[in-house]
Formats: C-alpha cells, sequence, structure tokens
C-alpha cells in the first residue's frame, strides 16, 4: 500500500487519501481511453489480424502490446481538452492490446463449436464429439467442460435471438477496462523505481500524476516520490520492476514485481514426488512417495490433511447471503420497473448494490487468504519430504452431476484453481515442480492393486452422511483407508511412473500429463513396507539403560520447611498444590464423620493417590469414644512406596481416626500408636 507520498515541485507531503485520489485521476483517464480502444477493435477481423503476428508490410509485430497497436496504426486518444503525455496513452493501449490478444482463443473455440452445432445442444454424440475436438484448437485435450459450456452459452443466445450466433463477439458485449495503471509500458519519462541505498527493505516509486481530474496542460502533471516498505517476501538480491498500481477502496496499492535467481525445475528425473488430492470438505490431502532404483514405489508416512472447514463454511455462508441480496435487489428492480419513481424503493435499491459490494470484498479476501494458506502448506509438505516435484489433480474435466444444485454450486466455487497459481509460484522459489495428473480413477481403485475400491461411511463416524472409507476386496491386499488418503498415492504413483510423458504447455508454461498409458499404469502401485510388529519383543541390542525415578510419585511436592511457632508441619506428599485438578480422593471431605461403606479385602487408594489419608474412614458406632477401641494406626515411610496402613480392631466393625495428632517428623520410619 502506498501510505504517502511528496510532491517534488510544491513540496508538499501528500496522505493517503489525497495520494488515492490524484492516482484515482490518472486510472479514469487511462481505463476511459482502453475501453474506447477496445470496443472499437472488438470483431472478428481486428482480432485475427492482431493474432497473426504480422503487420501489413509482412513484418513481425512485437511483443509488447502497446508497440504491436501502434504498428497497425491503432491509436488512443485522451478525451477533447484534456493534455497527457505519450506515455499515458502507452498504458492505454498495451492493457487494450493485452485483453484482444486473450479474445483470440475464446474466438476459435466458438467457432468451432459453431461450426459443428450438434443435433442436440444437451446432448452430444461419439461422432460429434469427434468433430468438435478436431475443430477447436487443442481440442483433443481440451476438458469436455469447456466445450459444453461454450455450448451452453451458444444455446442462450439461440433460444432469445431464435438463431445462432456469428462469433464470439456477438455473444459477449466488449470486457470492462480494468482501471489500473501498467507502469511496466513506461519509461523513466513516467516512471522510475529504485531501492534504497543503505537500507535493503526500502525503495523509492517516482511517477507523474495529475493535479485535477482534467489536466489541460503538461503543468498539471507533477512528479510525486512515494517511499515503499518492502515486504520480507523480497529477498535483498532481487531486481525490483515498475510496479501496477491500482485503487482498492480508499487506497493506492501497488502490485511489485521482482526478479531472482531460482533452481531450474526438472520435467523428468524424480524420486520422491508429493501427491495432492483434492476434497470438497477436506480440502487437501497429501503424502510422499519414493520410486526406488528397482522401480518400487512405496510411501513415506502416512500423509496429512488441509482441513479449513471454518473457512469453508465461512465461505458457504457469504455466498448464501450474497444469493439473497441479489434476489432481493433483483426483486426491488422489477418493483422501480413497473412503477413511478419511489424515492424510498430507489434508496433501499442503492443500499443493497452497497452491500453485495461489501460481501463481495469479503468473499474475495476470504479465498486470496485461503488460497495462499493451502499452497503455503502443500508446498512445505513437499520441502519437508525431500521432494522434487508436486503431482497435482487435475480436475479441470470434473462435472458434478446428480448431486443437486447447491452441490454444484459448491464444488464450481471452491478457489483451486487460485491455489494452483499460487502453488506453483511458490514451489517455483525452490525448484519444485508442479505437474497436473489426470484424475481419471484416484479415488476408485486401490494404490495397491488397482483394484476397484469398496466405498463405505468411516467407522469412527458412522453417523456422517458420506462414503469416506474405502476398502480393497482383493483378500490377498486388504488394504482400507480415508479415500482422499488412497488417492494421493495413486495421484503421486501415476505422477512417478508417467514422469517420461510429462509435456510443457506453450501457451501456459505449465507441467502436466496428457494422457494415462496403461503399459505405464499397471507400474504405478505401491509396494508395502516392513514394519516392526508391536508384539514383537525380540532384543536387538543391549537395554537401554533407563535411570531410576528420583522419588516417588506421592514426593512430588516436597516437605516445606519448618513454620515459625507452634504451628504443626505439614506431612511430605499430601495433595500437591501445582495442579488444578487435585486426585480423587483429595476432593473428599477427609474428617472424622466421613462415613463410606467398609469392603472386604479393599486395597488403600488414598495415600498413593497423594491426598495423606485413607479413601474410606469410619466413625465408631456408638457416639462416645471407648477407650478400649483404640485403634492402631502405622506410618510407613520406605524410600520407593509409601502407604498408610490402618489395623483395625479386635472386632474389625470400626476404626476411629483422630488425626489431630501429628505424625512423628524425622524417622524414616514412623510408628504412632493413639
Amino acid at each position: 500500500m502506498l501510505r504517502t507520498a511528496v510532491d517534488e515541485k510544491s513540496g508538499e507531503l501528500l496522505t493517503c487519501a489525497v495520494l488515492a485520489e490524484r492516482v484515482g485521476w490518472a486510472v479514469d483517464l487511462v481505463s476511459g481511453m482502453v475501453g474506447a480502444l477496445t470496443t472499437e477493435h472488438w470483431n472478428s477481423a481486428d482480432v485475427d489480424r492482431l493474432a497473426c503476428g504480422v503487420d501489413a508490410g509482412g513484418r513481425r509485430l512485437p511483443s509488447n502490446a502497446w508497440m504491436a497497436l501502434r504498428r497497425l496504426g491503432w491509436t488512443a486518444a485522451p478525451p477533447e481538452g484534456i493534455k497527457v503525455n505519450d506515455r499515458i496513452v502507452r498504458m492505454a493501449q498495451e492493457a487494450a492490446g493485452r485483453t484482444l490478444r486473450s479474445a483470440k482463443w475464446r474466438a476459435d473455440l466458438t467457432a468451432a463449436i459453431l461450426a459443428t452445432w450438434p443435433a442436440d445442444p444437451n446432448t452430444r454424440t461419439a461422432k460429434e464429439w469427434e468433430q468438435v475436438r478436431a475443430a477447436a484448437p487443442g481440442g483433443q485435450f481440451l476438458p469436455s467442460s469447456v466445450i459444453k459450456s461454450r455450448t451452453r452459452q451458444a444455446a442462450a443466445f439461440t433460444t432469445e435471438h431464435g438463431r445462432l450466433a456469428a462469433d464470439v463477439f456477438e455473444l459477449e458485449p466488449p470486457p470492462r477496462a480494468a482501471r489500473i495503471l501498467l507502469l511496466s509500458a513506461c519509461d523513466a519519462q513516467q516512471a522510475t523505481i529504485e531501492r534504497a541505498g543503505d537500507d535493503s527493505r526500502r525503495a523509492l516509486l517516482r511517477l507523474q500524476l495529475p493535479t485535477r481530474p482534467d489536466p489541460r496542460a503538461y503543468a498539471d502533471w507533477t512528479w510525486v516520490a512515494c517511499p515503499i516498505t518492502l515486504p520480507p517476501t523480497i529477498p535483498p538480491s532481487a531486481v525490483l520492476h515498475l510496479p501496477t498500481v491500482r485503487i482498492h477502496g480508499a487506497q493506492a496499492r501497488a502490485d511489485l514485481a521482482f526478479t531472482l535467481p531460482v533452481p531450474k525445475t526438472q520435467r523428468t528425473g524424480h524420486t520422491v514426488a508429493l501427491g495432492v488430492d483434492w476434497g470438497l470438505n477436506t480440502l487437501l490431502s497429501a503424502g510422499a512417495l519414493r520410486l526406488h532404483s528397482d522401480g518400487q514405489i512405496t510411501a513415506l508416512g502416512a500423509g496429512g490433511q488441509f482441513r479449513a472447514a471454518g473457512v469453508l463454511a465461512k465461505q458457504h455462508r457469504l455466498r448464501r447471503l450474497s444469493e439473497r441480496l441479489h434476489a432481493k435487489i433483483d426483486h426491488y428492480q422489477r418493483l422501480i420497473d413497473g412503477r413511478a419513481p419511489d424515492p424510498a424503493l430507489a434508496a433501499n435499491h442503492t443500499l443493497l448494490s452497497q452491500e453485495i459490494q461489501r460481501v463481495c470484498a469479503r468473499r474475495s479476501n476470504l479465498n486470496d487468504a485461503l488460497s495462499w494458506a493451502a499452497a503455503r502448506w502443500a508446498v512445505d509438505q513437499a520441502i519437508a519430504a525431500g521432494a522434487g516435484v508436486i503431482y497435482l489433480e487435475d480436475l479441470r474435466s470434473m462435472e458434478a452431476k446428480g448431486m443437486g444444485r447447491t452441490h454444484n454450486t459448491r464444488m464450481s466455487q471452491q478457489v483451486r484453481g487460485q491455489i494452483t497459481d499460487r502453488m506453483r509460484h511458490l514451489a517455483a522459489e525452490t525448484g519444485i515442480a508442479v505437474v497436473s495428473v489426470p484424475a481419471r480413477n484416484t479415488s476408485k481403485h486401490c494404490p495397491h492393486c488397482l483394484t476397484p475400491l469398496r466405498h463405505r461411511k468411516a467407522p469412527d463416524r458412522p453417523t456422517v452422511a458420506g462414503w469416506k472409507w474405502a476398502i480393497c476386496p482383493n483378500p490377498s491386499c486388504g488394504w482400507q483407508g480415508d479415500r482422499d488418503m488412497g488417492a494421493w498415492r495413486r495421484i503421486a504413483a501415476r505422477g512417478l511412473a508417467h514422469q517420461a510423458t510429462t509435456a510443457i504447455d506453450r501457451a501456459s508454461a505449465t507441467m502436466l500429463i496428457r494422457t494415462i498409458v496403461d503399459k505405464l499404469e499397471t507400474k504405478a502401485v505401491l509396494v508395502a513396507t516392513t514394519t516392526i510388529s508391536r508384539s514383537d519383543r525380540s532384543k536387538t541390542g543391549s537395554t537401554r539403560h533407563r535411570p531410576t525415578r528420583p522419588a516417588p510419585r506421592r514426593r512430588r511436592a516436597p516437605s516445606p520447611t519448618s513454620p515459625q511457632g507452634s504451628a504443626g508441619k505439614r506431612p511430605e506428599g499430601h495433595a500437591p498444590t501445582d495442579r488444578a485438578r487435585l486426585p480423587r480422593a483429595a476432593h473428599r471431605n477427609q474428617d472424622v464423620t466421613t462415613i463410606s461403606t467398609p469392603t472386604t479385602g479393599h486395597r488403600p487408594r488414598g495415600a498413593a493417590l497423594g491426598a495423606g489419608f485413607h479413601l474410606h474412614a469410619h466413625a465408631p458406632l456408638h457416639g462416645g469414644h471407648n477407650p478400649r477401641q483404640t485403634p492402631c494406626l502405622t506410618w510407613d515411610r520406605s524410600a520407593d512406596q509409601r502407604r498408610c496402613k490402618y489395623e483395625k480392631w479386635r472386632s474389625g466393625q470400626s476404626i476411629l481416626l483422630r488425626p489431630r495428632v501429628p505424625p512423628l517428623i524425622g524417622d524414616s520410619t514412623a510408628r504412632l500408636v493413639q
């Protein structure tokens, strides 16, 4: 965040709000030109001309979008009477060129779908699927869900207008211009950035900003110096690049880019791999496998799970709140359209619109935090296991069928795309490759024998709905466990077996395994590791020396020092005072009137628990004291065990306990006869 700045011309200190206002004026000028330029060239001919890569003279177009647009003669101009420098026009052309270039793939895919329009848009035959994949760019490896979504888009247009659309530019309006300043398209005449000389954690960003929303002359543009405190994620040796400045609420933020050398990721030759499986409630399940020189694959540990139940629950609550707010605002819009202007309805409509924006911002922040946390956890698991590659389940072709609208919505609104991008970003810093693996049958087959599993309810949660537990019906295998924990084993084993077929996508520069080879799939099985039985007590070496306990359990509370005066001294070993919960006997009333049912052959436990006296103390059956019924109380204090032994009277009917007389202190064994 750009917190403060200094106007170099006037020397005025700009606050955060003033700086955001001036950045917003520049952003409005740039976004206006971007919108006009994109709308003007939002057609099939211009997009194809830009994507062909050559100009009218046959020369190759530059890679920078703003230079390519200038070579083609596509210029942008500010509104009449507004004065901007050439670098502001560059930023507008760069943003518009990137948008038009990204529309080429969608245009080709939509054209292929429209050219091979099926007889029934809801269900394609096998021959129709072959036709659309042959016509679409990269259709052989294109997920079917992408083709279906574009088909539904064209079918909706056909239902509304009674005819097929001509191209994607008729299906979609021109996209909105992003409110950003692409300073990377500028040079030192518009913006500069450099580190502080003696402090590697600070940098200085200088850029020209307008002093008014409608600058009429170059004098209305002044240099502004913005000190930036670099986050600790940017190493001191990194090379800083000009950032992208944007408005976030009432603040100006700079998305800073930097370059630093990192280890090169390897496509093949991995021996330790981390498998990651997606889940609906348990977001990630991951674990490591090792590929041995003889081709066997073994597991390194039991794996772990990234559970974000609280965050996901909050995410679903915000989603339901957003749906209710949208339903309300649609109702208010129908009321406003169907009657005369009503200030009360308009005010409620505006209030709901603002609330929807706040809810959307909360959902965006929550998804961003969740994606970074999940990606960081997965990369840390790979680093701890010493893995050189992360095999990630590819769910682009996953479709939730027959689960209901709510379940499908939850599946579609997961942040898997953000987690994958952030995982690749964090893994690249340590030279760990992230490879997408096909998800077919990863939860269906046993990781040890590839037998189809039988899914049951979890044994520890029999009342929870779902089929989380998997059991292998093969008698010679008998593996069972959580289906997600078995899935990451299948994903990692499949990746290690198919790593020779790993390809690099030219468009996104990401690594992926496109198809599954049956011959290699038979090798993607785990070999059970040899474990030592818990009942095996055979000696494998010398017995480890175990030092004796310095004091019995009852002597944890040391004997206090002798108090001043005639007060007695507390015997060593009574109920400790350093723990919150006292033993069971210490909670009883240890008075002379304490009565309990006598038990034949009962072993006293009060002293062993640290209470000091017997658990059951019986008063005489009669009310008065009889000298002939005087019990004998023996205190036996040995070095390793302390017990209180009570000797009953000859009749064995009652015991009189009168602890008013303190025991003898000083001797290891004291006998008190009362």
